[in-house]
């Protein structure tokens, strides 16, 4: 299998200042196609003193550039821009999340475009509805505005299962609102971070606005760190979200964090076994192999029907091709990194050692010999409480659950540090209403995973502070500013 090329545009710079620039090292990270194991491209690696170079020019941009003073319609119309050429190279990001993290050419190639064009469409039209400036009368009579400013300088972090679509959701709201802003990206997947930059380059964003650099977590530190910034937007798992809230705490930073999840599928007893399957296994071993925050990966099912479930969640899993993510025929690509690759080896032997039931899957697949492939895993009499229940592996593994009733259901489903995404099947759509009001999930589907972003997305508990996507993820970027004169209303 040959390796096909990457598009990142500057591999071997970073984007600071409104310029294309040498790095303060001649250290690369090494940028793998994850079903081969073999390089693409070599990555410019920011050390401290260019991030800190990289949020001097943001800083700069911020304080004394004319971006944040601009009209909100005025920034709009350079967003609109942008998702012009987005729409233009759509197969390029595809491309390159599939190159990198491993997910199927075919599902990327139309989701990616819903998420990257898709976002800053969205913010270009609330451009128009959106009260940045609202008139309304003090207690006291005076006329008063409540006025949203720009929160400042953001640290745009992404993930490496994700990176382009959750960027676009974060760095969409974040230039609308007036911002500007540091994309760090991660050593697996830094491309799509490499394109963004080179279109707000092409059309003319004002030097510092938007910076881009590629760092380790020991320099990403120092971003989050930084005096110099005003907010941190993160996605990524549940223990690096903790550090970076502690972090921000320390010089009370403003954080939107979006974490890991450990999602419950809610089952109930009128609602068809098979058809509940064919929504949680293939398409979750097919999306991403796993590698989702908000995946479906705890199946609760009356106890009646555990074994139904399982064998058809096992059929499922077993009908998984395992490939090459480019290839039409692949229903099932690779974890994007031998160390999450372990890392999911690891748990499972974990939860075979504490009792889950393993039925099929849990290791890498014999035919495969480089990639970083695992067989999509099913468990079956899974305690709720057990390692296999309560912890997020990252990878293609389901847990098959029993409850005694819907109450017993709904209480196991938030018997959780996480509070991510939730799915209750039924047909009773009022049933279905009134369970999903007792799930403490930032989403509930109805029947199948329903998140939306153009509404809202985020976690409770453990899962996240604050939402992206939508009013709120706009406002996330915003400081409520009131405004009384020394003039009474009329």
């Amino acid at each position: 299998m040959k390796s096909p090329s990457l598009n990142m545009p500057h591999a071997d710079r970073l984007y600071i200042g409104g310029r294309w620039v040498q790095p303060s090292t001649s250290e690369t990270f090494a940028v793998l196609n994850c079903a081969t194991e073999e390089v693409v491209a070599h990555a410019a690696q920011a050390t401290e003193s260019d991030v800190a170079a990289a949020v001097q020019a943001a800083r700069e941009a911020f304080d004394h550039g004319p971006w944040p003073r601009m009209a909100p319609a005025e920034r709009a119309a350079y967003l609109e821009k942008i998702a012009e050429r987005l729409e233009a190279l759509n197969d390029e990001f595809a491309r390159g999340w599939s190159i990198e993290s491993g997910v199927l050419y075919k599902i990327a190639k139309p989701r990616i475009g819903l998420f990257l064009s898709g976002a800053f469409r969205q913010y270009t039209a609330m451009a128009q509805t959106y009260p940045f400036v609202a008139p309304t009368r003090s207690v006291t009579g005076h006329q008063a505005y409540q006025v949203q400013e720009p929160v400042g300088v953001v640290a745009v972090i992404v993930p490496w299962n994700g990176p382009a679509g959750l960027l676009a959701y974060k760095l969409a709201p974040a230039l609308l609102a007036g911002c500007t802003a540091v994309i760090k990206n991660t050593p697996e997947t830094p491309s799509s971070g490499h394109l963004f930059a080179q279109i707000c380059h092409e059309e003319g964003l004002p030097p510092g606005v938007v910076n881009m650099v590629t760092a380790d977590r020991a320099v990403s530190e120092t971003l989050v760190r930084h005096p110099g910034v005003d907010k941190i937007t993160f996605t990524g798992s549940t223990g690096a979200g903790r550090r970076i809230g502690a972090v921000a705490a320390e010089r009370v930073a403003r954080v939107t964090l979006e974490l890991g999840g450990k999602s419950p599928a809610v089952v109930l007893d009128d609602y068809d076994v098979e058809a509940a399957a064919k929504v949680l296994g293939a398409p979750y071993f097919g999306y991403l192999s796993g590698q989702v925050c908000h995946s479906l990966t705890r199946i609760i099912v009356p106890a009646a029907r555990h074994d139904a479930m399982v064998e058809a969640l096992a059929a499922a899993a077993r009908s998984m091709v395992l490939g090459d993510p480019l290839d039409e025929a692949t229903s099932m690509g690779p974890l994007a990194t031998a160390a999450q690759r372990g890392v999911v080896e690891r748990m499972v032997a974990q939860s075979v050692a504490q009792g889950a039931q393993l039925v099929t899957g849990g290791r890498r697949p014999a035919h495969l010999g480089r990639g970083f492939f695992f067989e999509p895993t099913v468990f079956a009499n899974v305690d709720s409480r057990s390692f296999a229940a309560q912890n997020e592996f990252f990878g293609p593994v389901l847990s098959v659950i029993a409850a005694d009733s819907e109450r017993h259901a709904i209480d196991m489903a938030n018997d959780s540090i996480f509070g991510l995404n939730a799915v209750v099947f039924t047909h009773d759509t009022e049933r279905a209403m009134r369970v999903a009001r007792q799930l403490r999930a930032g989403s509930v589907g109805h029947n199948a995973s329903r998140t939306d972003f153009s509404i809202g997305f985020g976690g409770f508990k453990q899962s996240g502070i604050g939402r992206e996507g939508g009013v709120g993820g706009l406002e996330a970027f915003l400081e409520s500013k009131t405004v009384v004169l020394d003039r009474m209303a009329s």
